[in-house]
């Protein structure tokens, strides 16, 4: 805690909770900046990384192309739906792993005690653990989607704004699900494997459309798995806004949200120390 004489030298604006909001945003930009220079130090590799990820997903459309040149509809889904089901679930995968990269190394950080250093600093430990990675490769999700969306979506000032909303949805259901198949290693240790396995599950169901899914596995798909809520996005939002699924859609990121925070915290209270002396990698 800061003592008195310490806040009467901070300047007014930096005072209180508007000027701790204020340094923690900037925190985080400048964490997001840092990430990002690092990242491009080494230009071709940088470059071969994004370039090579933008191709592997150009394939896929690429293969969905071809399937609905001899199937034109697909259980009321066509070529542009499943375009802007894969901007919508490779663009939310993006941002998360860009802008949120160790979501999906949660699991191994706390399994071999790595969490050490973020607790020992002034700042929202989740938040900081999450920041402090960037992948590289997670940019090219990202640009592809763009670009999907260019070629495919509404590029009305409408059409922008509900794929913008999207995106946003499909972030925050990846990262908070991470973040709770992570925190699974605080009761059974090295549960790697299986927070892979689950966030993979995510993003394979997320990506193909929601029509070809009946009875149970429709229900897993938006419940356990919640996978449903990014892949109905381009029929559900971004083809014709049925408010029914998109208050479902934001329910379901804000319940994520809550429990992905309230779970991390809960097990932290059980978090052993690594006993490591090292920088943070």
């Amino acid at each position: 805690m800061q003592t008195a004489d310490k806040i009467e030298r901070l300047p007014i604006s930096e005072q209180g909770e508007p000027g701790r909001a204020r340094r923690l945003v900037r925190f985080v930009w400048q964490s997001w900046k840092l990430n990002l220079a690092g990242a491009m130090e080494f230009r071709l590799s940088f470059s071969l990384s994004v370039g090579t990820m933008m191709i592997n997903n150009i394939v896929w459309i690429v293969f969905w192309g071809m399937y609905f040149q001899r199937f034109p509809v697909l259980n009321g889904w066509e070529l542009r739906d499943v375009a802007m089901l894969w901007a919508v679930a490779a663009g939310g995968f993006g941002l998360m792993l860009s802008l949120f990269g160790n979501a999906t190394r949660l699991a191994n950080l706390i399994a071999t005690g790595q969490l050490d250093v973020y607790l020992a600093q002034p700042k929202p430990v989740l938040l900081h653990v999450l920041i402090s990675r960037m992948s590289v490769s997670a940019i090219g999700d990202f640009l592809f989607a763009l670009l999907v969306f260019a070629a495919f979506g509404d590029l009305s000032i409408l059409g922008i704004v509900k794929f913008a909303l999207s995106l946003v949805l499909s972030t925050l259901i990846f990262i908070f699900f991470s973040v709770i198949s992570g925190s699974l290693a605080f009761w059974i240790g090295n549960s790697e494997g299986l927070n892979i396995q689950l966030i993979n599950a995510l993003l394979t169901f997320a990506t193909y459309p929601t029509g070809i899914f009946r009875g149970f596995g429709k229900i897993v798909l938006f419940t356990v798995i919640p996978a449903g809520f990014i892949s109905f996005m381009p029929i559900g939002l971004l083809k014709e806004t049925d408010w029914t699924f998109l208050a479902g859609a934001a329910g379901m990121a804000a319940l994520l949200c809550i429990a992905g925070i309230s779970v991390f915290h809960l097990g932290l209270r059980r978090y052993t120390s690594g006993n490591r002396i090292g920088l943070r990698s």
